[in-house]
């Protein structure tokens, strides 16, 4: 029983620690509650479905005694989590117990909140309740203690070459070491580098990069705007493949707008925040590469330009443009800043550092 609960697992990359927790809780039975915690597109909603699958004894993808729920919009609100828990209620229908799983969980709002956690203290004998959250911090106390805690991390660049060489064994080993370390262990954002439109929208991220401090007349609104319109280009995208998901499940009309509108705005959101770690990765590589350690260089794609750009009266402003990116990161994290003018402000900075 505890090979089986182990081979559940096998397909997926790391997450020794998560799948030694899953594949016990397999071969000797589980808690009433679990909650994933770890970084976004690392693989945990994934591994989610697959330990529903194990505890109901299916391979199917739906299941009568699977019940899933996401957020809509930018929360999980009351009315979803009372609907939850009048299904928690109910019997298995086939299997041997019900397993509910709330992705988003760190989108619940304090009502929808309050409202879980009275089923968490005394949930039915036949329900498990699995939580996927990509961080601790919203979730609160009392819902933490009463669940047991699974981790996720970040995938290491060697598991991220190896997703490469089986999605895209066309690529050039450089691009592949490049798309490996640039996606930073997560899954999503190395999907991301491999759409049809990735490359242009890198193209016009390094454009504005080297603008900085190659262009004589250089406007921080242009550079602000062309990073912006890939976002809005990505967003789209993102919109165009939930218009076709949500037509299969025909939902609500007001709940497949609500999907659709999600979807785009964490597109959106995803590509900004991408877009600014490479910002930032590009001038770290400018240092790397001017005290001679290419081989460290997150964009060996782009050696020659690096070895180009890399001059020794570059490297202190290199290094403070990287903390200047940095902070305007955190600041997208943390508030909600207007992204045009939160750019614009970014690049007159970048500029005074890479040309002073």
């Amino acid at each position: 029983m505890r090979e089986r609960s182990i081979s559940t697992f096998e397909r997926f990359h790391e997450q020794h620690e998560a799948k030694r927790l899953l594949a016990a809780a397999l071969a000797e039975g589980p808690t009433h509650a679990y909650l994933f915690h770890g970084p976004a597109g690392v693989g945990k909603r994934e591994i989610a479905r697959a330990f529903a699958r194990g505890l109901l004894g299916t391979t199917r993808e739906t299941h009568a005694d699977l019940y899933e729920l996401d957020a809509l919009g930018d929360m999980i609100r009351i009315d979803a989590i009372r609907e939850l828990r009048r299904d928690l209620h109910m019997r298995p229908f086939e299997a041997d117990r019900r397993v509910y799983l709330i992705l988003s969980a760190d989108l619940m709002n304090d009502e929808a909140a309050d409202a879980l956690l009275k089923d968490l203290e005394e949930p039915p004998s036949y329900a498990v309740i699995i939580l996927v959250a990509d961080a601790l911090g919203p979730i609160a106390e009392t819902i933490r203690s009463r669940c047991q805690l699974v981790p996720f991390t970040r995938l290491s660049e060697r598991a991220m070459r190896q997703v490469l060489e089986t999605r895209a064994p066309e690529l050039a080993e450089e691009k592949r070491v490049a798309f490996a370390r640039v996606a930073a262990g997560r899954l999503d954002r190395l999907a991301r580098l491999l759409e049809p439109h990735a490359a242009g929208r890198r193209e016009t991220l390094f454009a504005q990069a080297r603008a900085v401090y190659h262009e004589r007349e250089f406007e921080p609104a242009e550079a602000a705007s062309a990073m912006l319109a890939c976002t809005r280009q990505r967003g789209s995208e993102a919109k165009e493949l939930e218009e076709v998901k949500v037509q299969a499940l025909e939902l609500p009309a007001r709940e497949a707008e609500q999907r659709v509108r999600r979807a785009q705005r964490g597109a959106e959101r995803e590509e900004l925040l991408a877009q600014l770690e490479e910002l930032a990765s590009w001038y770290r590589d400018l240092v790397v590469v001017a005290v001679g350690a290419e081989s460290a260089a997150m964009h060996l794609d782009r050696i020659e330009e690096l070895r180009a750009d890399a001059t020794g009266e570059r490297v202190v402003g290199a290094g403070r443009a990287v903390e200047a990116v940095l902070e305007t990161w955190r600041r997208f994290e943390e508030f909600n800043l207007t992204p045009q003018l939160a750019l614009e402000a970014l690049f007159v900075e970048l500029a005074r550092e890479l040309r002073s």
